[in-house]
């Protein structure tokens, strides 16, 4: 169903410029969310020279958004269908823009680090909300396809043009990549109080907000992350890895039974059971995962091993960037015709050659022959993969729920982000020899870590191809809140919609 305030164009409407207006405003909130993921990398080590910090803090200047974000991700789907899509998302924005203005002004490491844990922390409510208020707004079918696929290449965008425009700034002073989003995040959330469509708070019936299974949840996404990329510091097989991680089974464990038993939970567990959606989620993990450590890898081999500046570096990702922005309004007729699971396969395979290629680097710079190429493969897969993913893991979902399932999407990104990073880092530890730092030495330790990042692209391809097991037709998926697989709906509930299963 969807909100009377709600409107849902036609699948041959043309948008209203206040939809597009809306629009807008959830991409713009996207691109700043991946823009700053991405674009703090490049801008370390002048912010290690300016604040005075060893490595193992300024680690947390990364790892602290990823807390914030992973951790609070499935609350935040949550509250977003609770309290209201359109209220979480704007008071979230507000929180975005002041600590943006925060972090760019702070004078230590540790009133540094706390503005990027809060501002994963508000982008753990933005992104879901922004996510659900598309979902429940745009039809079904084509018409949310097209939405979904301008919505998600812009997150896409926002990653790959952070490097870059990283690169620019930390020209002029690695302040300006932390005030940058600042002064848009406060122009959406201007425009969002006017364009943005009232959606109401889920009617409870006394049933609460499950604060046990928030509390369970968000616990065991904050120690697993804080778990994973603390490990290779203090080791993996040390007591305290070990302990933090049986304390995360304890957290999940508990959580699944306070789901089982809520009469309102956090996430309902039947969505789990859902083969797509299962498929959704792992595929995330896989894709974010495998692009996020061959960032790292990339930006250390062309930086420490080729000599390249912050702005070099930065424009050789802009190939990618250019081309998942030029591809974000061809996705939609993409999936509407041949279905997510064959896009996101296509995407899945272009990412897997684009990692391949790579392994083909050496001492000396080839960029016609290897990094251009790779970068334009990659590229073509985050305009395939990413923009799927989501229609996918949205597609058949009751309004009320679509919150949910979009934290659930962007936990499995986050978390997979940050468990592939850690075993990537852990890779080139293992593959670095005790002997003198060569660049020959250093080039051979990242090539393990090529090898897993290629490994977890072909994980994500195998499963994604469990969906094309059976062709692809058109059936009715129930709605309601008891949907976990095609199944003839209730009178009054049926859609025709694409399923893969």
């Amino acid at each position: 169903m969807t909100s009377p305030h709600t409107t849902v164009p036609a699948s041959g409407e043309h948008w209203s410029p206040r939809q597009w207006g809306t629009l807008l405003v959830l991409c713009a909130a996207l691109f700043l969310d991946a823009l700053d993921v991405s674009m703090v990398g490049v801008a370390l080590p002048s912010i290690a020279d300016d604040l005075d910090l060893s490595t193992s803090s300024l680690q947390w200047i990364v790892s602290g958004y990823i807390l914030g974000y992973g951790g609070l991700l499935l609350l935040g789907g949550r509250a977003a269908d609770l309290l209201g899509r359109r209220r979480v998302f704007l008071v979230a924005l507000g929180v975005f823009a002041a600590a943006s203005l925060l972090g760019g002004l702070v004078d230590s490491g540790e009133l540094l680090i706390a503005s990027r844990f809060i501002k994963g922390l508000s982008a753990a409510f933005t992104a879901p909300a922004g996510l659900s208020i598309i979902t429940t707004t745009f039809a079904e079918g084509p018409v949310r396809n097209r939405a979904l696929s301008i919505y998600t290449t812009c997150g896409a965008t926002g990653f790959s043009m952070g490097l870059v425009l990283s690169g620019l700034l930390t020209e002029v002073g690695w302040r300006w990549t932390m005030l940058l989003p600042a002064p848009v995040a406060v122009l959406a959330l201007l425009a969002g109080l006017r364009l943005i469509p009232s959606s109401p708070r889920e009617k409870h019936s006394g049933r609460g907000y499950d604060l046990p299974g928030a509390l369970t949840g968000t616990g065991a996404m904050l120690l697993l992350v804080f778990t994973v990329v603390q490990a290779p510091e203090t080791g993996w097989a040390s007591a305290r890895t070990l302990l933090s991680f049986a304390a995360v089974a304890v957290l999940l464990a508990s959580f699944v039974v306070i789901e089982h038993r809520s009469s309102h939970p956090l996430i309902r567990l039947g969505v789990l059971r859902s083969p797509h959606q299962i498929r959704a989620n792992l595929g995330g993990a896989a894709f974010f995962g495998s692009y996020v450590g061959f960032q790292f890898l990339v930006t250390q081999y062309m930086q420490s091993l080729l000599g390249w500046s912050a702005l070099q570096t930065a424009l050789a990702f802009l190939p990618a960037g250019a081309l998942v922005a030029l591809a974000s309004t061809r996705i939609g007729p993409l999936v509407d015709r041949f279905g997510t699971p064959r896009v996101i396969a296509t995407g899945f395979t272009l990412l897997f050659l684009g990692y391949v290629l790579f392994l083909r680097i050496d001492l000396t710079p080839r960029f016609a022959a290897v990094i251009l190429p790779s970068m334009l493969l990659l590229g073509a897969a985050c305009a395939l993969v990413f923009p799927s993913l989501n229609i996918q893991a949205t597609n058949g979902v009751r309004d009320e729920e679509q919150g949910m399932v979009s934290g659930l999407l962007n936990t499995s990104f986050q978390v997979g982000g940050a468990i592939f990073l850690a075993v990537v880092t852990a890779a080139i530890t293992a593959g670095a020899d005790d002997g003198p730092a060569t660049p020959q030495a250093v080039l051979d330790s990242f090539r393990p870590g090529l090898v897993v990042v290629s490994a977890i692209a072909l994980a994500g391809l195998l499963i994604t191809l469990t969906g094309l097991r059976r062709r692809a037709s058109y059936g009715f998926v129930v709605t309601s809140s008891d949907t976990t697989s095609e199944a003839v709906a209730p009178a009054g509930e049926e859609r025709k919609i694409p399923v893969a299963d």
